[in-house]
């Protein structure tokens, strides 16, 4: 990773912050997209005080404000000419019924809509490097998904905040995998994988409503400690996401074990209803932002 640049959302806490630091580790240069100024700024200390030979800067990024980030992506491109790996990694979780800037449910329009409208404002500096890579956290929630709820992505007829967070992980893993095909097909050399890391012990839960925040309660809490893992570990999925050259692309990677584990490559097997919801997730997606998120005209301009 020595001189590579790599762009990570949400990196001031839990997983992204380990991603952070093992980056640092590596001697990439991080860039830290994050809301609050003043914990990024702490954090950022912090890490260049544990390793003197870190190479970190900081950027405020709103990904509940399609304006921030639009900014966020200008002073990116503005100090760099190519980035070689994007995390888009941060996340919020059942969070009270609320909307985002631009008026979309919290949760989807944050973990998937912000990180669609990032990577497409990032593609370009993605594609300037010759093997660049693009890793979308997902989590095993993705799975509590109702039959029928993605017709529902905005949460406009019933919120649910568990089942609002479930979509929208699963939003992550199939933009991942429908973002590597069009790549593929588009003859980049470019990848997208997902990353599961698993069951974090990680303060993320704090942000649920108190009627849902079961894993804060004491025994709950033991269980917790019991089969998660901490987030040195839990960053390793996505990690490896980024660096295993064996990597075609639309794979996800999870830990081994329910929980836990070292990370394992697993190609995703998707239902027909899953196929069909690629395609559609892509096109509402860019009717959502307003948008028209052209990879392969990327990939040309590229060149």
């Amino acid at each position: 990773m020595t001189g590579r640049v790599a762009v990570v959302t949400g990196g001031t806490s839990g997983v992204g912050l380990a991603t952070v630091r093992e980056l640092c580790r590596h001697r990439a240069h991080v860039i830290i997209g994050s809301r609050d100024a003043t914990v990024a700024t702490r954090v950022k200390a912090q890490v260049e005080q544990e390793l003197p030979e870190a190479s970190i800067e900081y950027q405020q990024l709103d990904l509940a404000s399609k304006a921030s980030i639009s900014d966020f992506a200008v002073q990116v491109g503005a100090r760099h000419a190519a980035i070689d790996v994007l995390f888009n990694n941060a996340g919020v979780l059942a969070t009270p019924q609320s909307t985002t800037e631009d008026g979309f449910e919290l949760q989807y329009g944050t973990n998937h809509l912000g990180h669609f409208y990032l990577t497409y404002r990032l593609l370009p500096l993605v594609l300037q490097k010759e093997h660049g890579r693009i890793a979308n956290t997902t989590s095993s929630a993705r799975r509590l998904v109702r039959a029928g709820s993605v017709a529902d992505r905005h949460s406009r007829l019933r919120y649910d905040p568990w089942q609002a967070y479930a979509i929208s992980k699963k939003a992550n893993l199939l933009f991942a995998i429908e973002l590597n095909r069009r790549l593929v097909a588009a003859g980049a050399t470019a990848r997208v994988s997902a990353a599961d890391p698993g069951f974090a012990r990680t303060k993320m839960q704090a942000t649920a409503p108190s009627r849902h925040r079961w894993l804060t309660r004491p025994v709950s809490k033991a269980i917790v400690q019991l089969i998660g893992h901490s987030p040195a570990n839990a960053a390793l999925p996505q990690l490896r996401a980024t660096t295993d050259a064996d990597d075609a692309g639309g794979i996800l990677y999870r830990p081994r074990f329910f929980s836990s584990g070292p990370p394992v490559a697993k190609e995703v097997r998707l239902s027909d209803e899953d196929e069909s919801e690629l395609v559609d997730l892509w096109h509402d997606s860019e009717r959502d932002l307003g948008i028209t998120f052209d990879v392969e005209a990327m990939v040309a301009a590229s060149r």
